[in-house]
């Protein structure tokens, strides 16, 4: 399995079409071929969306309640212990990279690259991928 935070607007773009690379990394998760990490930051995330009037008609309240549990269920919990602070543009995303960093992920798979990019802290071989990228990297 590859370790990768994958950002919630991955998820509401998954869960709003039924096509596209979004849906396909959701698919990847589910399935085992990736494995989606989840820290306290990016779960409150996760359940916070499940509120918000963001998803259309493609799902139900139940069926986003199922994947998520789903995701869950094959994922990995990761406690973050030290906070790294990348010092990234918009504050709320610097736990993408914490998590990333302490789970040993490969990839976070955001469709906002701009945001997780150009921190001050240098971040190895961790990558920052679309899901496009994502799929093209690990076929």
């Amino acid at each position: 399995m590859i370790p990768l935070v994958i950002d919630t607007n991955v998820f509401v773009a998954a869960l709003r079409s039924s096509q596209g690379a979004s849906r396909d990394v959701i698919r990847q998760a589910l399935t085992g071929k990736f494995q989606a990490l989840f820290g306290n930051a990016l779960w409150s995330e996760y359940q916070d969306l499940l509120g918000r009037p963001v998803w259309g008609e493609q799902t139900t309240t139940m069926e986003r309640q199922q994947i998520v549990a789903a995701l869950a269920k094959q994922g990995r919990w990761v406690t973050v212990y030290y906070g790294w602070r990348p010092n990234l543009p918009d504050e709320a995303d610097n736990h993408l990279i914490e998590l990333a960093l302490a789970g040993g992920a490969k990839a976070i798979v955001t469709h906002n690259l701009r945001d997780l990019q150009g921190g001050e802290l240098r971040l190895g071989s961790l990558r920052v991928l679309t899901p496009a990228q994502c799929l093209e990297e690990w076929k």
